[in-house]
C-alpha cells in the first residue's frame, strides 16, 4: 500500500509496549495468549495525541498500512500530530478467541495508562478500526475528545456477518484439512469480492472465458493474486477471531459523547449507507460525510480526495492549537 510521495518503509516512529494484566480478562472470560501489547508512535513528542486503526489486517504500522493519510504534510499530519497505532490481537499465530471491539477498547487503554495518556485528542478509525474507536468512545467516554469513524456502523450488518461467515468455515475447514494457507487465500478471494463492487470489476475485467472449464477467467487471476498475497499476513485462528469481533460489535451510539465524524460510501455492501446515517443521527454530536465511490467498503483506502478532506476537516482544530491548549 505504498504511495507514490513515500517510500515503502514506513516514516521514523518507536514501538511501546504495554504489559497485560495478569488478571485482564475479555468479555468471553478467555484470557489472551500474549502478555504485552505493542503499539507505534509517530510525530512530535509533545503534539496532540491521535489514535489510528484500520481493517483486520493493520496493526501499528498506520505508515504503512495507510501511508497516504499518516504522513509529513498528510490528512494525519506527522508535522502536528502525534499518532498511536497498535496491534489488534497481541500475538500473529495465537490461539482462537473470542474478542470483542469493547476488548480492543480496553487493551488500547491498558496501552494509554502505559505511556501516561489520560485522553487521546482524536480516534480515526476504519472498517474494523472505527468499530474499536465507536467501543472505546462508550466504554471511555472520558478518555477521548473526537471520533473519526470511516465504514464503521454501530451494529453489524446481517449481510456482512453472512459473507463473513462464509468466510470463517472455510477457514476452520481448511484448517482442519491440514492446508490452512490455501484456505486463508480462498477466503481472501471471497472477501475481496465484498470489499469492492461489481462496477469497479466491470470496468476492470473482461468477460474472457479461459481455454477449458475449471480454469482461471481474468477476474479470478486478480483474485488468486490477492489470495496469495495474503497468506503472510494473518493465520486461520487470528482471522476467525477478529472476523467474529466485527460480527459481535454493537454499540449504543446514543453514548458517544464526543463529536463523531461519520464518513461512509453509497456502494458499501458491508457497512450499507443506512446504517451510518441511523449512527450519525443517534449520537448526539454526529456529523454525516456520505459519498460515492466504486471501490465500496475499500473507499476508506482508495479515495484520497474525500476522505483526505474529511480528516483534514475534522482534525483541523489540533493541527491549529498548541499541545497545551489542545489538551
Amino acid at each position: 500500500m505504498a504511495s507514490a510521495d513515500w517510500p515503502i518503509d514506513e516514516a521514523p516512529g518507536r514501538d511501546v509496549v504495554a504489559l497485560i494484566p495478569e488478571d485482564f480478562r475479555l468479555e468471553s472470560g478467555e484470557r489472551l495468549a500474549a502478555t504485552t501489547l505493542a503499539g507505534r508512535l509517530h510525530g512530535p513528542e509533545h503534539g496532540p495525541l491521535v489514535v489510528v486503526a484500520g481493517g483486520i489486517s493493520s496493526g501499528r504500522f498506520a505508515t504503512r498500512w495507510w501511508s497516504w493519510a499518516v504522513r509529513s504534510g498528510g490528512p494525519v499530519d506527522l508535522n502536528r500530530v502525534r499518532v498511536l497505532a497498535f496491534d489488534l490481537l497481541p500475538g500473529r499465530d495465537g490461539p482462537g478467541v473470542t474478542i470483542t471491539t469493547a476488548d480492543q477498547a480496553r487493551l488500547l487503554a491498558i496501552l494509554l495508562d502505559a505511556l501516561d495518556e489520560p485522553a487521546i485528542d482524536a480516534f480515526v478509525g476504519a472498517s474494523y478500526g472505527g468499530c474499536i474507536g465507536l467501543a472505546f468512545a462508550t466504554t471511555f467516554p472520558e478518555r477521548i475528545r473526537s471520533l473519526v469513524a470511516i465504514s464503521a456502523p454501530h451494529l453489524a450488518h446481517p449481510a456482512a456477518t453472512a459473507w463473513r461467515g462464509v468466510q470463517r468455515r472455510l477457514l476452520a475447514f481448511a484448517r482442519d484439512c491440514g492446508r490452512e494457507s490455501e484456505g486463508v487465500a480462498l477466503a481472501r478471494e471471497l472477501a475481496m469480492t465484498t470489499y469492492r463492487t461489481p462496477d469497479e470489476f466491470g470496468l476492470r475485467f473482461a468477460p474472457t472465458p479461459p481455454a477449458r472449464a475449471g480454469e482461471a477467467y481474468p477476474v479470478c487471476d486478480y483474485l488468486i493474486a490477492r489470495g496469495a498475497a495474503y497468506d503472510e499476513v494473518t493465520s486461520a485462528a487470528r482471522w476467525i477471531a477478529l472476523s467474529d469481533s466485527l460480527d459481535r460489535h454493537a454499540v449504543r451510539p446514543e453514548q458517544i459523547r464526543c463529536p463523531l465524524t461519520v464518513l461512509g460510501f453509497t456502494s458499501d455492501r458491508l457497512v450499507p449507507i443506512d446504517d451510518l446515517r441511523e449512527l450519525a443521527a443517534l449520537a448526539p454530536a454526529g456529523r454525516l460525510i456520505e459519498a460515492p465511490s466504486i471501490f465500496g467498503h475499500d473507499a476508506f483506502l482508495k479515495e484520497r480526495e474525500v476522505v483526505g478532506r474529511a480528516l483534514h476537516d475534522a482534525l483541523l482544530p489540533l493541527n491549529a492549537l498548541p499541545r497545551e491548549i489542545a489538551a
